[in-house]
């Protein structure tokens, strides 16, 4: 499992040769008991640590990022909606070649840096990913599936911008 460390350190005493503070981050795979180690050393060096581990999405595949649109497979789709757990999941499915899907592209990435508590991934429909866009029933581009609990709840098809609005507001608020 991939964590992120961040370890805040400071000097015990005010006397001590280590004058400011400092920050150091890093990410880590492994369990988190093993880290604690890294805690008891700062200690016998006069420093005082405290460590926040932050577990994301990026430990089930692509690295998942908040206020960003994720390109997902059929390998990696599944895996990340699993993960996600009750956060609403909006789902861009689109082709290369399709008009309305370049048009809406933009206003979809908005959408994921405004709403930082529901998680933006797009699912490119071809020869690739064929398996998993007949699996979710798709029928013309773009296709919006949201998705709440690994379950889809609630589907916009074309390029409406205002009723995919309106679809992400519906399934958040339940």
């Amino acid at each position: 499992m991939a964590v992120q460390i961040h370890q805040l350190c400071r000097p015990v005493t005010p006397s001590s040769s280590l004058k400011s503070c400092f920050t150091k981050q890093c990410t880590v795979t492994g369990d988190v008991n093993r880290f604690k180690s890294v805690m008891l050393l700062n200690k016998r060096k006069g420093l005082r640590s405290s460590m926040t581990v932050k577990s994301s999405l990026e430990t089930v595949g692509p690295r998942v990022v908040v206020g960003e649109v994720t390109e997902v497979n059929q390998e990696t789709f599944w895996p990340i909606v699993n993960a996600a757990g009750d956060k609403t999941v909006v789902l861009d499915m689109y082709t290369q070649w399709c008009g309305p899907c370049k048009v809406i592209a933009p206003k979809f990435k908005e959408l994921s840096e405004k709403y930082l508590d529901v998680v933006f991934l797009k699912l490119d429909c071809n020869k690739d990913n064929k398996a998993l866009a007949k699996e979710l029933g798709i029928k013309v581009v773009p296709t919006f599936k949201i998705l709440k609990d690994s379950k889809i709840v609630k589907e916009v098809t074309g390029a409406k911008f205002d009723n995919l609005v309106g679809a992400i507001e519906e399934a958040r608020s339940s």
